[in-house]
């Protein structure tokens, strides 16, 4: 008596291991949720709390004006250097940005301690300058 031995045809199977591509998403993710705050950078400010809607997402990257609570202003043109300026100096390089993307929010980091009228003034002169519109930038209320 033979006995056939038959063997049976093993199926390839043909799967991706995801593994590695997960740990790879979850490391991208912190990396991204560490440098996310760092993005809008600008002197630091003690913003006044208020409620607002916030920026569309779609927006350019915007122009950052600071004033600081001794009235002294500062530009944030994306390079990471803030030193102080007069508002002569500001309306110069804003106007220069301006001329070449007319469509960049300008946004004004006020300090809560600021006087009024400094704020007015630089809205005003950003506005002469050729800002289509200027926000202000507030800190979300503390909901207790």
């Amino acid at each position: 008596m033979i006995i056939k031995t038959m063997k049976k045809k093993r199926r390839l199977v043909a799967e991706i291991n995801v593994v590695p591509y997960i740990d790879v998403m979850l490391v991208l993710l912190i990396v991204f949720m560490v440098t996310a705050p760092l993005l809008m950078q600008g002197v630091k400010v003690e913003l006044p709390s208020a409620p607002s809607a916030p920026l569309d997402k779609n927006s350019k990257d915007p122009l950052i004006i600071s004033i600081k609570s001794d009235g002294t202003f500062y530009i944030d043109l994306g390079n990471g250097k803030n030193k102080k300026e007069t508002i002569e100096s500001i309306l110069v390089k804003v106007k220069k940005v301006l001329s070449q993307q007319p469509k960049t929010p300008v946004l004004v980091w006020g300090d809560k301690k600021v006087n009024y009228g400094s704020v007015v003034k630089l809205m005003s002169s950003l506005q002469n300058a050729g800002a289509l519109s200027v926000g202000l930038v507030t800190d979300p209320p503390i909901i207790n």
